[in-house]
């Protein structure tokens, strides 16, 4: 092993903290636990940086570790205390995973098992990552597992229910590059606010500040900044000429094609990423209705959109399943709740926490919006479909028997320039993890 890193003794105490948050009776997310206990901490950038990625690996790599540590442990595995089963991941991360410092990563680690437990579980402790720190890594062969789903899925640190639905979405062919996406970096994206600049205008102006971005080749309004550049950087760079918004993320609002003076409605508005870019394209001239059930969202939608100086945006806090068609509208997003198996690399502990029903138990609520969208489209209005998931059953399978029920409504030609992501029957099927786009399907339609 190498000794690059000597991290802070108090930066595994952090890490430690934000996996208990993760895994604990709270069930918090990641990005919000660790951002909670780094302003907290007193830790130097280097420190903060080492805590985000073992805190995150840790996450995201649960099940390769668990793979790793199951020659020392065996049957004892299922037995152990939740807290000591978490350190000996924490530890084995460090030793397998990270260039550490062996020493700190045991010794540290056993001070941690004896906080959390007892003399007996740190001398397990330390007795594990002592073999850990010694042994060559565990290698993940085809022998060892039932069918090639369970190997991936143990490599890549993924369910198998997962590998499996995508290796049948995608195919053989693009599996391989959807795992490694999935668990790399996600791409960063933007979206212009086209009142106040254009791409170029936001390109050029991230030049300024030593920061590369590039024109999506798919949404009008979205620009991806290559390489990891911090947020506050970012923001100081824009100002208010960009949100934060990933590249697929925009492809619904650029497929909508949203007109100035044109009544739009945004079906499950959430925190207003979308009704940001629905005014911007409007140029803050026409009327938006965005409505959500979470009275939360909606007043942060509030916020932003009074920062933004828009005008144009009629809020509401309702179910968007139970319009009436009283009032049309001549273009309406459906964005609808989804399983978000599309987003995961942007999150690592959510591989962990979707189910394999999701799926099923989400379509209906799809639909029962779907439906709903039908029935306040005026004639000739354009309708957009999106879901951050590439389930098919969230997908095809909401879509195809809604068109089935409403003739009146019909899929429309994609734009050349989404041919890449068309799907046989003329939806956008974006895979995830590849060029670390996120994955989504979008259906595009119209009234008669």
């Amino acid at each position: 092993m190498t000794t690059a890193l000597r991290p802070a003794p108090s930066a595994r105490n952090v890490a430690f903290a934000v996996i208990r948050d993760v895994f604990g009776p709270e069930g918090r997310g990641a990005a919000e636990s660790l951002d909670r206990h780094l302003r907290k901490s007193s830790l130097d950038p280097r420190d903060r940086a080492f805590v985000t990625e073992l805190a995150y690996g840790t996450i995201e790599r649960r099940r390769w570790l668990d793979w790793q540590l199951e020659p020392y442990l065996g049957a004892r595995a299922a037995k152990l205390p939740q807290m000591i089963a978490e350190i000996l991941r924490l530890g084995t991360y460090q030793l397998r995973a990270m260039r550490v410092h062996e020493y700190a990563a045991v010794s540290e680690s056993v001070q941690l098992a004896r906080r959390f437990g007892h003399p007996g579980t740190a001398g397990l402790v330390n007795a594990v990552l002592r073999r850990v720190s010694t042994d060559p890594e565990r290698p993940v062969t085809a022998e060892d597992f039932p069918s090639p789903d369970d190997l991936l899925g143990t490599r890549e640190s993924l369910p198998t229910w997962l590998v499996r639905m995508w290796r049948e979405r995608f195919g053989e062919d693009r599996l391989d590059a959807i795992l490694a996406g999935v668990n790399g970096p996600a791409a960063t994206g933007l979206s212009i606010d086209r009142r106040r600049t254009t791409r170029d205008e936001t390109i050029a102006r991230l030049a300024e500040y030593g920061i590369t971005a590039l024109p999506s080749a798919f949404a009008r309004d979205a620009v991806i900044v290559t390489g990891g550049v911090p947020t506050p950087a970012l923001r100081e760079a824009l100002g208010d000429r960009a949100e934060l918004h990933s590249e697929a993320a925009c492809f619904p609002v650029d497929l909508l094609d949203p007109q100035p003076g044109e009544r739009i409605l945004e079906a499950c508005s959430g925190r207003g990423n979308k009704t940001l870019q629905l005014a911007s394209a409007i140029g803050d001239r026409g009327t938006i209705v965005a409505i959500d059930t979470d009275g939360k969202k909606i007043a942060r939608a509030q916020a932003r959109l009074a920062e933004a100086r828009i005008t144009s945006v009629e809020l509401r806090t309702a179910d968007a399943s139970t319009l009436d068609g009283s009032e049309t509208f001549d273009a309406i997003l459906v964005d609808a709740p989804c399983s978000g198996i599309g987003i995961i690399g942007r999150q690592p502990e959510a591989r962990w926490r979707k189910l394999p029903d999701d799926g099923a138990r989400l379509a209906p609520q799809q639909r029962s919006l779907a439906d709903a969208a039908a029935r306040a489209l005026a004639p000739g209005g354009r309708l957009v479909y999106a879901v951050c998931s590439t389930d098919p059953r969230e997908g095809e399978g909401v879509i195809d028997p809604f068109l089935a029920d409403h003739p009146e409504i019909e899929r429309t030609p994609l734009p050349e320039r989404y041919a890449p992501f068309a799907t046989p029957a003329g939806d956008v099927l974006v895979p995830p993890g590849i060029d670390g786009r996120d994955g989504f399907f979008i259906a595009v339609m119209r009234r008669r």
